[in-house]
């Protein structure tokens, strides 16, 4: 796993080096300066001159101010590299992503995902900062600082057999305590995030029902679960504050008790110099401890980080381009040969099954069905949004699973009932089904979408900018502007799943008149509510839990098909019955 992290250092490696490299130089110069003042100190005692006094004095004056430029300098480095390590991590994280399918995406909500790039990765980049400044130089500063005390102190060091294995069996048993705390933490952030997002994206609802007081409720007490993990787990760390200060003082008052005695004996062994030195020295050891206990506790902290961003890099797409995948599209007719589906491997019930249809390329066809009747599901399968359980779909006489993906799907082009708009201009949403277009294209798709008798009306016209969601625009307009953004792509295949719901059935007859003009070749399949919208198609598919029932033209099916005539006489005739 750690490997895997370790390539998002990439670029970063120079100062992640760097920094270790200022940190054992500012160890080094640290370690050196208390040995120096011991000196010193016992130079004084024996009467130095004042000129030795300032050449000594000016030497630590520029140890200190080395120590401090190595300190300035690692920090520098550090955070450069732990900020641009987090940044590839968060890019590879959401590179890895775009590869998913969808069956991939239902394995993880939009709010874990959120959470893993924003929270998960701001823990592995503490995490990494720490691995490379605190936890080089905490080890080391140990290590050379207890060398130091048992070459100068002697007896002195035995604190330190007393002292560092209280100290370390208490964090250690401070952080056993604490980890479980933090780590259900993480899935609660999740839930959290869950509730804004779905705040933020239903606040409509929530406003026309007054739900806000509920929705209030909800957040707090997800808010407040977050809280008392985190005040458990702090209240169990904070314990580390008075054990420190119990061994520091009782450090200090061992060596002050024991040195005082060592050097006012009959043969003193050690000087005030010494003294001096190793309570820097015990002070640094302590301190040192104390550093290591923190790295402790925020890499078991980001270890579960770590877990859940490698789930979402280990992740493997389900949908794959195949080895030698075929890059052009002869037309855009479609046929499904006993095809059989289910969204998940361990389903009991199939979404599809055994569905055998043929659409010839330039046909306009349309699907009616009831709710559940996994019409939407039909047309995914086209674009290979998800594969075939069993079965072989073909678009223009090829397997979809034979296609290179990115190919398939531009020649494939869906309009949903909920279509997307990015915060941008509208031409900026429109470019989206062709980069390359010139402003005579987008308003040409655009009249044909009938969108640019509205965009027209807007002060900045096509300039206009669309915010986050579509939000500035309504449902109609934002169905009309997701099909202009579809015709752009000139696709072999046009789906339009339940996309001309939101306006009225004029401006649907004109949108559907449009598309016999504009794209005529074009294989068009319609997914809709009104048989109004599909009756002058060349074939319309009735489908019932997950079946094909009957397909023919309007006429054959109004007269054969008991489905379909009974939607044709509810929507023509239900509203003179109850007048």
């Amino acid at each position: 796993m750690f490997k895997r992290f370790l390539k998002s250092v990439r670029e970063y490696k120079r100062p992640s080096i760097l920094t270790i490299i200022f940190i054992v130089l500012e160890v080094i110069i640290e370690v050196i300066i208390p040995f120096i003042t011991a000196d010193l100190i016992n130079d004084i005692r024996a009467g130095i001159e004042v000129s030795e006094l300032i050449k000594t004095g000016a030497l630590l004056i520029v140890l200190a101010l080395c120590s401090l430029s190595c300190g300035g300098l690692a920090g520098f480095t550090c955070s450069k590299a732990s900020a641009g390590f987090a940044k590839n991590l968060r890019h590879d994280m959401f590179k890895k992503i775009q590869t998913y399918s969808f069956e991939n995406i239902d394995k993880f909500s939009s709010s874990s995902l959120v959470t893993r790039m924003t929270t998960d990765v701001s823990n592995v980049q503490m995490a990494y900062m720490m691995l490379i400044r605190i936890a080089v130089r905490a080890p080391l500063m140990l290590l050379f600082s207890m060398i130091m005390a048992f070459i100068m102190g002697g007896k002195l060091a035995l604190t330190f057999v007393v002292v560092v294995p209280v100290l370390v069996g208490g964090f250690l048993l401070v952080a056993r305590n604490a980890m479980p705390a933090f780590k259900r933490v993480f899935k609660k952030y999740d839930k959290l995030n869950e509730s804004i997002e779905e705040n933020v994206r239903g606040m409509r609802v929530i406003k026309g029902f007054s739900r806000e007081e509920y929705e209030k409720e909800k957040f707090g007490k997800a808010s407040d679960d977050i809280r008392l993990d985190f005040t458990k787990a702090e209240r169990i760390v904070a314990l580390n504050n008075p054990l420190m200060q119990i061994c520091i003082y009782f450090n200090m008052a061992f060596i002050l008790l024991v040195g005082s005695k060592l050097i006012l004996g009959v043969n003193p062994t050690i000087d005030v110099g010494e003294l001096s030195a190793m309570l820097t020295y015990g002070m640094q050891v302590l301190m040192q401890l104390m550093m290591l206990s923190m790295i402790y506790v925020m890499l078991t902290m980001s270890s579960e980080s770590m877990k859940r961003i490698s789930e979402v890099l280990v992740e493997e797409p389900q949908l794959k381009n195949p080895e030698n995948p075929v890059v052009t599209m002869k037309d855009g007719s479609v046929d499904f040969e006993n095809v059989c589906f289910k969204y998940a491997y361990k389903a009991n019930r199939m979404a599809l099954e055994g569905v055998n249809l043929h659409i010839d390329s330039g046909m306009t066809v349309g699907i009616l069905g009831g709710t559940g009747s996994s019409k939407s599901t039909v047309v995914q399968l086209i674009p290979r949004l998800y594969d075939v359980t069993s079965g072989s779909l073909k678009v223009g006489g090829t397997d979809v699973r034979d296609y290179d993906i990115s190919v398939l799907r531009d020649n494939v082009a869906m309009v949903l009932q909920k279509n997307l708009l990015f915060s941008g201009t509208i031409k900026e949403n429109l470019r989206w089904g062709n980069e390359n277009a010139t402003d005579e294209e987008l308003i040409e798709a655009c009249k044909l979408a009938r969108a640019d008798e509205f965009v027209s009306r807007f002060p900045a016209g096509y300039d206009t900018r669309i915010e986050q969601g579509g939000t500035n625009v309504s449902g109609g307009q934002k169905q009309r502007l997701c099909i202009a953004r579809a015709l752009l792509k000139k696709p072999k295949i046009l789906i339009l799943d339940d996309s001309t719901s939101a306006v009225d059935m004029k401006t649907d007859a004109l949108i559907r008149e449009g598309f016999k003009h504009y794209i005529p070749e074009t294989t068009k399949i319609i997914i809709a509510q009104r048989v109004a919208s599909v009756m002058d198609a060349d074939m319309i598919i009735i489908m019932e839990n997950g079946a094909i029932v009957d397909k023919g033209t309007h006429a054959e099916l109004l007269e054969r098909c008991d489905i379909y005539r009974e939607i044709y006489e509810q929507q023509t005739n239900g509203g003179d019955k109850n007048d």
